[in-house]
């Protein structure tokens, strides 16, 4: 009987571990609303990975993996495009402008995110080929599935907790105006300041999840720690349909910059803004 389902029915976790006991050989297929996922196994242990709508050359990922320079990514996209990865990794090692273990360090954490990946989706519907692998010339490895099921499992528990903390994402953020709730004094990563960009009573965390290009449990992640931080507030929407037909649609949320009402705060967030990217 194939193995072939939702993750809603049967977890990432659940899935991974069965094909670790049972030493599979094969390919999962996960296809989600926001793209599609290719995990190949090899007795049991993870060989290859890639998301389906992105560029998962060699040269993508060294790149991705900051071994080589953007301009180095955009001579090897258009010189080497009909070489394999197998054929650019010898290449590039005989040139000496990277190691084999750059190649499989980088391979290694780009198969791994992949999977980190699917352990976020709530739901997808997925199918296992048994015995297909990838194509000849991509790079294979072999990792053991143990210590990933393990961290997934804890993301997934990190992810129910935020549910609890957050149940909603139609809900708004403000900039909290309590004493002591100073962004200069916060090492905000690019994810989170991309976030605070679009604080704004007009915009829905949903919204800015998707400005953002962040999934649930990264948007939650960062809501949470900022409201820890006292940084922001919650704020609760009127009921839908009250809000009149000047709502935004939720791909275009307002940037914090212009949604601000009052011209002090407008320009006290600006330069709060100004003065953290300055000290950078």
């Amino acid at each position: 009987m194939p193995l072939k389902g939702d993750l809603r029915d049967f977890s990432t976790s659940q899935l991974l571990n069965l094909i670790s006991v049972a030493r599979k050989t094969g390919t999962l297929i996960v296809e989600s609303h926001s793209d599609s996922y290719l995990v190949c196994f090899r007795e049991g242990k993870l060989a290859y990975a890639q998301a389906g709508r992105s560029d998962n050359g060699l040269a993508a990922v060294l790149a991705q993996a900051k071994k080589i320079t953007p301009a180095q990514y955009k001579t090897l996209h258009e010189k080497a495009a009909g070489m394999s990865d197998k054929e650019l990794g010898l290449l590039l090692i005989n040139a000496n402008y990277i190691t084999q273990q750059d190649i499989l360090t980088s391979l290694q954490n780009y198969f791994i995110s992949i999977i980190h990946k699917l352990f976020d989706l709530p739901e997808g519907a997925f199918r296992f080929e048994g015995g297909l692998q990838p194509p000849e010339s991509k790079i294979t490895l072999r990792i053991n599935l143990e210590n990933l099921i393990i961290e997934g499992t804890r993301r997934q528990r990190e992810l129910e907790h935020l549910q609890d903390e957050l149940p909603s994402l139609d809900v708004a953020l403000k900039f909290s105006e309590r004493p002591g709730a100073n962004i200069q004094e916060l090492h905000l990563s690019q994810d989170e300041w991309r976030v605070v960009r679009f604080v704004s009573p007009k915009n829905t965390l949903r919204q800015i999840a998707a400005a953002a290009g962040l999934n649930e449990l990264q948007l939650r992640r960062i809501v949470f720690s900022l409201l820890q931080a006292g940084v922001v507030e919650i704020i609760r929407l009127p009921a839908s349909g009250s809000q009149g037909s000047g709502s935004m649609p939720a791909d275009s949320p307002e940037p914090a910059q212009k949604a601000a009402r009052n011209p002090a705060e407008q320009r006290s967030l600006i330069n709060r803004l100004i003065n953290r990217i300055r000290s950078l």
